[in-house]
């Protein structure tokens, strides 16, 4: 009984293991080592065998079927036992070991769903205690529960596949947290840890992204720790700083979907008062990393600067780190409008590791706004800003607007991309009538326009485009005068769905979003989709209306398109809109609607099993614009800033949608040009207008933008004139103690380095006591300020220490006060030399040279001073930099420094001398940049017509209260009695009333108010002299020629003398005169005196004897004179007499028939050599004829046929010259008014000449040297338009003559000239040149035959010499075969081919293309190589046909083909009779 219970458990136990087995191998087909543990440990609980003892000690092994310990079921069930969800266990073990198992399950692609809940179903506990139980069953017993056993197997299978068939994916979902992460503000150097719980099946991979970048946390592992454990997922950041402020997204993915979820990280700093932006300075703290403070400065700053579009421009700053740590570098980062750059194409940028440069590329009105450099260190940062400012193109169309600015595209889908701009500044010379978008495929250079009607909205939607393509887009604006240049490109944008575009641009490290491959039919095949929903307008303007909607729930997996109808309001007829392509975008733009009329539309799906239902309808759309134009800025205001800029704030409009921001023109008062401020709209409210001329007044006016248009502008501001605002100055600095005694002190100091735009009225002093160490309070010194910068500090008590400091004032109010001075002590001094100058200050600074000056010490010691010294050194030399610039004392309180090098910055200071010695240096004045400030006038030296002299000093930038101040000697001058000052605007004339030697000296002007504008100029004895001298021509003028007296010649040898006067009046008169004598017009002279051009002329007829001589024009006008005169005598009269007188005979010649250019020879461009003369005057009885050596040439000569006649041209076409046609050629006129003749001699060096020309023409019509391959070699050759045997040509190779020789060979083949390498080799690459005689020097022409030409030329030459041997050796028939052989039947036909190949040929003989083979009938030969035959001993009928003989071998084959016509005797003799 025990045996068959054995027995039957144990056939149970197999038939359970083969259907687990069954089904594990049905719903897992894997790889993954999870599945295979779970495997193995569900095979190993089912197969464990123990031995017990029975009551009567037979040892039995069974297996049990019920553990001792029940595990709780992994699947979730409903009350009708339904699985609705799977209970993920919850387990211990190592994060690695989880981590593992998490990548090698998401290797598995390909996993059943059903397999995890069958596996976890049926998995226990490894280490759970397997106990039995024996019990005794009768057999009957045992065959029920076996039964039943079967039977529980068969329902749960069935069970199984029908789950399988209703709902394959029941325990699948996609990814959805459960906890999500949240938003935190940390002070900086905290840590933050972001946490969030994520539910899904399979278990989804989370990934963290800052500002959609994905983290590496092992790149970054002192930044960044990521962890998951048990669905819950983290993300520390340690340390947290400012560049830590970002937003934080946590991506989920599995195969079902993804999910993701953002929060955002604000990092704020310990500090007082109003919290700083990201590009403010940070006070500088400790590093502890370096172990330093670092201390950031920057230098050599850039100022606004101005660009115009298409240019280049770099900005750069000089940067000074301190400390200096190696291999340390700061982190730079330029920013514009508080946005980061990245390098582009536009922008370039470069860190020295002393200097930053940015370069802006090909600038565009994008590239308009503020930069910012931004410093970053351990220790915090430091920022500099700067606008920049681009201006338009020039048009080349005068009136087109400028083009449009900042083109992105938005919403890119499938099939259809949003694009938008923002409106140009200027208009042109009308309103913006529209703008035009075009796109280009990338990689494409053809433009493509999107919109054949212009559209006013700066924003258009793009349709038709190609999925997975890339297009980039371009606007153009469009105005009555034209359209404008395009836009800046945008950036690229891809045709497709965002989802995919998102994952394209996921890192690879990224949660994984492959493709999901299903293992079983997708029921969703072949489903019509559903209907959309959420169908609504999200645009609409007078020109299109933008759908959006929301894709179907039912779709499949194949993808769904859509189609789009619309209905006129109050209607019931439905159009399809779409009709020829559905779109693939969850988004369709309509065109061509009608304006003022309501719509309604609605969408449908459709896929390969057909269209969907229609979705819900909107409500009715009137087609018109809804964003409406913003309305007029608030008044303007305009308020002094700079020199060059005005600042400029207006009221924000009101109730406007979607503000672009604000364009700002100005206009100078009294015109009507309105000029714009900014390129670039601004979105705030004030704005500093830069580049404005100094002291012009402007007026201003604001327009608002958005992408409907333009506002109305606001009105205009109040005119403002432009310079410096008015400010409180700067500190005084330097004070220093001049002389001490019982009871006072005598104190100086330095003027603020920034007078604020005004002059300094005075100055304050306070004091305040210091003993042991401890300060009191500060009091005031004196109560009326005092104007010079020293003072007598009296009162004082003695042997008490005292701190003092200064404040100056001006017209905006006081200073802040300068840094205290040292203790002084007040006590009586002993000192014998004098105190220290003050008031050291310069002027008239340029790039080489400056004025120092200084006042009397306040102290001369024990005796008066005598003379002083100036030091100077350069601001970066250390102490023991100072050098004296003179050696003996000066007397005056002034000098002028020279040899100053330009851009260098220097420091000065001065020492008073007496008789006891050289007293101590005042306070160091500078540093003092040697530059000549932009816009500078020197003083200019003017004498007027009235002989008054004066000097001239200009001011472009005078300053409110700024007034001219003359100075001699650096002295104010106070007496009017030797100069007269007249000031008007910005230029100021001093006059000498009566220049003499007491005038002599330094005269200066500087103008109050500025930044130390001035200049000098030192009249010395000869300047004076000089002056004077100009001053006496313009009280007694003299009348100026233009041009003095000159002559010529004229026709019949007449004589002309002529001048011209630079300046007279319409009084001015002319006498005439020959030696001394004045002369009047007659038969012998004519005078003229042109007074619109100023030109005096007199003729003569003829020079005779007596007129050798001086003739003069004497001019007076007013108390002007001026005197002109030719002197002609001697050799130079003779000469010019000769002249007249051939001049005289020319034109007696030329009353017959004459020469107006006489024989000479032209070479064609075809080399013809051509005689040629032009003959005038002319008869038709005029008789022309030609001569030849002398000899007449007749009308029947061969010559005659050269000659031709073209109006007044006379050629002789010689042709192509030789020597035979040397001679003497002369052509002869002659009728009754005269004769003349030409001649030419064409010998010797006139042949010579000719020749020379020639070889120049056919050298110049040589082509540049080709190269040709041919079987021998390589051919250099040039063509040229003619050759003569007497024309030079050489080769060379590497510069050296070629000697001929069999390999290398020259020489000309009609009109090609060539050079020939037979069997070329390396020595023979290199440069060729061909030298050509052209008459001269010889002309060149050079190729260079190695490299790619070398390889292509003996690649060629080479296969062209492989051709040539096949072709030699190639197999073929050379004769011996006829063509038709006609044989009487009987007859024996024999026939031999002879065959020529090498190697020898294989032979074959065909008969209508079978081949034949030697037997009783056929008997075929090959002989010696070289003859084939064929016999047939009796031919037949049988025997006609067509035969060929075939030959071959490697380098080819060929067939002699022939035909064999068999006759019977008796059809010839029929045929004869008829």
């Amino acid at each position: 009984m025990s045996g068959s219970v054995h027995q039957s458990q144990k056939q149970q136990l197999q038939q359970l293991e083969r259907q687990h087995q069954f089904e594990s191998s049905y719903y897992l087909g894997t790889k993954s080592s999870v599945s295979q543990r779970s495997y193995a440990t569900h095979k190993s609980s089912h197969s464990l065998k123990t031995s017990v003892k029975t009551e009567k000690g037979q040892e039995t092994v069974k297996l049990s079927s019920v553990a001792k310990k029940a595990k709780h079921s992994y699947l979730a069930m409903d009350t009708d036992n339904e699985v609705i969800g799977y209970v993920v266990p919850v387990f211990r073990t190592n994060h690695d070991v989880v981590r593992g198992l998490s990548e090698a399950q998401e290797e598995v692609r390909e996993e059943g769903v059903h397999y995890v809940a069958m596996r976890n179903l049926f998995l226990r506990e490894s280490r759970e205690a397997m106990e039995f139980r024996v019990e005794k069953k009768t057999r009957t017993t045992h065959v029920r529960e076996s039964a039943e056993h079967v039977e529980l197997g068969k329902t749960m299978e069935e069970w199984t596949e029908f789950r399988k068939k209703m709902n394959p994916d029941s325990l699948t979902h996609p990814p959805e947290f459960i906890v999500r992460p949240r938003g935190q503000t940390v002070w900086e150097g905290k840590t933050v840890k972001l946490h969030c719980t994520v539910a899904g099946w399979p278990k989804p991979r989370v990934a963290w992204y800052k500002n959609n970048v994905l983290i590496d946390a092992k790149a970054h592992h002192e930044k960044y720790t990521i962890e998951s454990n048990y669905n819950m997922h983290s993300l520390e950041i340690k340390n947290c700083d400012f560049f830590d402020t970002a937003q934080y997204h946590a991506s989920a993915l599995n195969m079902k979907g993804e999910s993701s979820i953002v929060a955002t990280v604000v990092v704020k700093r310990f500090q007082d008062g109003e919290e700083k932006g990201p590009l403010d300075p940070k006070p500088h703290g400790f590093c502890p990393e370096h172990g330093v403070t670092f201390e950031t400065a920057i230098i050599d700053n850039f100022e606004v600067a101005f660009g115009r579009e298409g240019e280049t421009l770099s900005l750069g700053c000089t940067v000074i780190v301190y400390p200096t740590i190696k291999k340390y570098q700061p982190d730079v980062v330029w920013y514009r409008d508080s946005v980061a750059l990245k390098p582009s194409k536009w922008v370039h940028s470069h860190w020295s590791g002393e200097r930053a440069m940015l370069t802006l590329v090909h600038l565009n009105k994008e590239d308009e706004g503020m930069y910012t450099l931004r410093v970053n260190t351990k220790s915090g940062f430091e920022t500099y800003s700067s606008y920049v400012f681009v201006q338009d193109a020039e048009e080349e169309v005068e009136g087109v607007p400028v083009a449009p600015l900042d083109v992105h595209c938005h919403d890119a889908n499938k099939d259809y991309v949003v694009v938008t701009w923002k409106h140009p500044a200027v208009e042109g010379s009308s309103p913006i009538l529209g703008y035009y978008v075009d796109r280009c495929e990338v990689g494409n250079h053809h433009w493509a326009q999107c919109n054949d009607a212009p559209v006013k909205y700066a924003r258009f939607p793009v349709t038709g485009l190609v999925e997975g393509r890339s297009y980039i887009f371009r606007v153009r604006a469009l105005n009555g005068a034209g359209v404008s240049r395009p836009s800046r490109v945008s950036e690229a944008v891809i045709a497709m769905d965002p989802s995919d575009r998102a994952r394209l641009r996921a890192d690879p490290s990224a949660p994984w979003t492959g493709m999901i491959k299903f293992t079983e039919e997708d029921p969703t095949v072949g489903v019509v989709p559903g209907e959309p929903s959420d169908v609504v307008v999200t645009e609409a303007t007078k020109s299109y209306v933008v759908l959006g909607w929301k894709p179907p729930v039912q779709r499949g997996h194949e993808g769904v398109m859509y189609y789009i109808e619309k209905c006129i309001s109050g209607t019931d007829n439905w159009q399809r809109v779409n009709t020829g392509m559905p779109v693939k975008s969850p988004r369709f733009a309509l065109f061509d609607l009608a304006e003022g009329k309501a719509y309604s539309f609605r969408v449908r799906c459709c896929n390969s099993s057909g269209v969907g239902e229609p979705s819900a309808a909107t409500s009715d759309i009137t087609v018109g614009d809804k964003l409406e134009l913003p309305s007029a800025p608030g008044s303007v205001v305009a308020t002094r800033n700079t020199d060059t800029s005005v600042v400029v704030s207006w009221g924000a409009s009101k109730d406007v949608k979607h503000l672009m921001g604000y364009y700002i023109e100005c206009c100078v008062v009294g015109s009507d040009v309105w000029m714009p401020c900014n390129n670039k709209p601004v979105e705030m409210t004030r704005f500093v207008c830069h580049g404005l001329s100094t002291g012009v007044n402007y007026v201003f006016k604001v327009k608002a933008v958005n992408a409907a248009g333009y506002s109305h502008s606001s009105p205009d501001s109040e005119a403002v004139v432009v310079k410096a605002a008015i400010s409180i100055s700067g500190k005084p600095s330097h004070v220093t103690l001049q002389e001490a005694a019982k009871d006072y002190m005598v104190l100086s100091w330095n003027a603020p380095a920034d007078d604020g735009g005004a002059d300094i009225r005075g100055y304050f002093v306070d004091y305040r006591t210091v003993k042991s160490g401890v300060t009191g309070k500060w009091h005031e010194m004196n109560h009326q300020a005092v104007t010079t910068t020293s003072y007598k500090a009296e009162n004082l008590k003695e042997n008490v220490f005292y701190h003092f400091q200064v404040r100056a004032m001006n017209m905006a109010g006081v200073s802040k006060p300068s840094l205290p001075s040292h203790s002084l002590e007040c006590k009586e001094w002993t000192l014998t030399v004098p105190g220290a100058p003050r008031g050291v200050h310069v002027l008239e600074v340029r790039d080489t040279s400056l004025v120092i000056l200084w006042e009397l010490p306040a102290f001369d010691g024990r005796s008066p001073v005598n003379g002083y010294y100036v030091d100077v050194k350069e601001a970066s030399a250390g102490e023991d930099g100072w050098k004296a610039l003179h050696e003996k004392a000066i007397k005056v309180k002034y000098m002028k420094v020279t040899g100053l090098k330009a851009g260098a910055s220097y420091v000065f200071h001065v020492r008073a001398q007496n008789l006891a010695g050289v007293g101590k240096p005042s306070a160091v004045l500078g540093p003092v940049l040697a530059q000549t400030r932009p816009g500078t006038h020197e003083i200019v030296v003017d004498v007027d017509d009235d002989g008054v002299i004066s000097m001239i000093f200009e001011c472009s930038d005078m300053a409110e209260g700024s007034e001219f101040v003359w100075s001699k000697n650096y002295k104010a001058i106070t007496d009017t009695s030797r100069l007269t000052v007249v000031t008007e605007k910005g230029k100021s004339r001093a006059i000498f009333n009566d220049p003499s030697l007491e005038d002599l000296g330094i005269f200066s002007c500087e103008v109050t108010n500025t930044d130390g504008i001035s200049s000098s100029y030192t009249l010395t004895e000869e300047g004076l002299k000089r002056l004077l001298d100009i001053s006496h021509e313009h009280k007694f003028p003299v009348i100026p020629f233009k041009t003095e007296m000159s002559m010529e010649l004229l026709e019949k040898g007449r004589v002309r003398f002529w001048t011209q006067v630079e300046k007279f009046s319409s009084a001015c008169q002319v006498e005439y005169v020959f030696n001394d004598v004045i002369v009047t017009e007659g038969e012998k002279y004519s005078m003229s005196f042109d007074k619109t051009t100023g030109i005096i002329e007199m003729f003569m007829d003829s020079l005779e004897v007596t007129d050798e001589g001086t003739f003069t024009f004497n001019l007076v006008d007013g108390k002007a004179k001026g005197t002109t005169s030719l002197v002609l005598i001697g050799e130079e009269f003779r000469e010019l007499q000769k002249k007249s007188e051939f001049e005289r005979a020319e034109w007696v010649r030329k009353q017959g028939p004459h020469f107006v250019e006489y024989l000479d020879f032209t070479v064609t461009s075809e080399c013809n050599v051509l005689l040629k003369c032009t003959i005038g005057n002319i008869k038709p009885e005029t008789k022309i004829t030609w001569y030849k050596d002398k000899l007449e040439i007749e009308e029947d000569d061969e010559d005659a046929k050269k000659i031709e006649k073209n109006d007044v041209v006379l050629t002789f076409n010689i042709g192509k010259i030789s020597k035979q046609d040397a001679g003497i050629y002369e052509v002869r006129l002659k009728d009754e008014r005269g004769k003349d003749k030409s001649t030419f001699n064409l010998t010797d060096e006139g042949y010579q000449a000719v020749m020379n020309e020639l070889f120049r023409v056919i050298a110049n019509s040589s082509t540049e040297v080709s190269v040709l391959s041919t079987e021998h070699g390589i051919i250099l050759y040039s063509n040229v338009t003619y050759y003569t045997e007497e024309q030079r040509v050489g080769w060379l190779h590497k510069d050296a003559k070629i000697a001929s020789s069999d390999r290398v060979q020259s020489g000309v083949t009609g009109e090609q000239l060539w050079l020939k390498i037979n069997e070329p080799t390396e020595k023979d690459k290199g440069k060729y040149t061909m030298d050509i005689f052209d008459g001269k020097d010889g002309l060149k022409r050079v190729f260079d035959l190695s490299g790619k030409a070398w390889e292509e030329a003996f690649e060629e030459f080479q296969r062209l010499k492989a051709a040539a041997i096949a072709e030699r050796n190639r197999a073929r028939v050379i004769g011996g075969l006829p063509d038709v052989v006609t044989i009487q039947e009987g007859k024996s036909l024999n026939l031999t081919g002879n065959v020529w190949g090498d190697p020898t040929p294989e032979v074959c003989w065909v008969k209508n293309d079978k081949e034949l083979q030697s037997d009783d009938r056929y008997t075929l030969k090959f002989e010696h190589g070289k003859f084939a035959s064929i016999t047939i001993a009796a031919v037949s009928t049988a025997d006609s046909g067509k035969y060929a003989l075939l030959v071959k071998n490697k380098y080819g084959k060929e067939a002699g083909k022939f035909t064999v016509s068999v006759y019977f005797p008796e059809d010839e003799e029929s045929k004869e009779k008829e």
